[in-house]
C-alpha cells in the first residue's frame, strides 16, 4: 500500500526562486509538482522528501530558468487488484458503503458486503444484516479486497471497487465471532 520510490529528475528553477537556497527552492518546486497528484503506474504521491544530489545549474538559450539534475524520494500510496487492505467505513449509502483506504475511498457495493440480506436504517445510519443480526456503520474497521481500480489524474475521479464477501474479510468484530459448524442432516430413505 505505502511505498517509497527514489526518483532522478531534471528540475527547472525559475528566476523567482534565485534568492532562496537551492535545496529550499527545489523542495518547494518538487512539492508543488508532485504531491497530491496521481501517477497511474504507482498511485497517489503523498510526500516528496530527502532531496539530494542537486547538480550545478545549466542555462538553456532563451530560458531564464536554471536546470538541475536532482535525486529525491517520494512516499506513494498504491493499491493492486486482489490486494487485501484494512480500512474504515467512511459513509453508508443506499447502494453500499465507502471505505477509507489511506488517502482514498473505495466503494463496497451492497451485493459485496455479505451474502446476508441487508437493510439501511436512515435514522441511525446503520446497515443491519437480517439473518445474523450483525451491523455495519460509519467508523467501523473492516478488511476489504480490491476488485477493480480505475486510476484517473486526480483522487476525485479515481474509482476503486471493493468486496468484503470472501471468507476472512468484513468488519473486525465479525471475524472474531466463533464459526458455526455446519450440521449435516441425514435423510432416511
Amino acid at each position: 500500500m505505502y511505498n517509497i520510490y527514489t526518483v532522478r529528475d531534471t528540475l527547472s528553477i525559475p528566476p523567482a526562486y534565485f534568492g532562496k537556497e537551492i535545496d529550499e527552492a527545489a523542495e518547494e518546486i518538487l512539492q508543488k509538482k508532485y504531491e497530491r497528484f496521481i501517477d497511474k503506474d504507482v498511485g497517489v504521491i503523498l510526500a516528496v522528501f530527502n532531496i539530494r544530489d542537486i547538480s550545478d545549474g545549466e542555462i538553456m538559450p532563451g530560458d531564464p530558468s536554471t536546470h538541475h539534475d536532482i535525486t529525491f524520494d517520494m512516499l506513494v500510496f498504491g493499491l493492486d487488484v486482489g490486494e487485501i487492505a484494512p480500512g474504515e467505513v467512511s459513509e453508508l449509502v443506499e447502494f453500499g458503503c465507502f471505505v477509507r483506504l489511506g488517502p482514498i475511498d473505495g466503494l463496497v457495493h451492497l451485493s459485496q458486503i455479505t451474502n446476508d440480506f441487508i437493510t439501511l436504517d436512515r435514522k441511525t445510519g446503520v446497515f443491519t444484516l437480517k439473518n445474523s443480526g450483525r451491523t455495519l456503520k460509519k467508523g467501523d474497521q473492516v478488511y476489504v479486497k480490491v476488485s477493480t481500480i480505475s486510476m484517473k489524474n486526480n483522487i476525485k475521479d479515481t474509482k476503486i471497487a471493493l468486496t468484503m464477501r470472501p471468507e476472512g474479510l468484513g468488519k473486525l468484530e465479525w471475524l472474531k465471532e466463533p464459526k458455526k459448524e455446519k450440521v449435516q442432516q441425514k435423510h432416511k430413505k
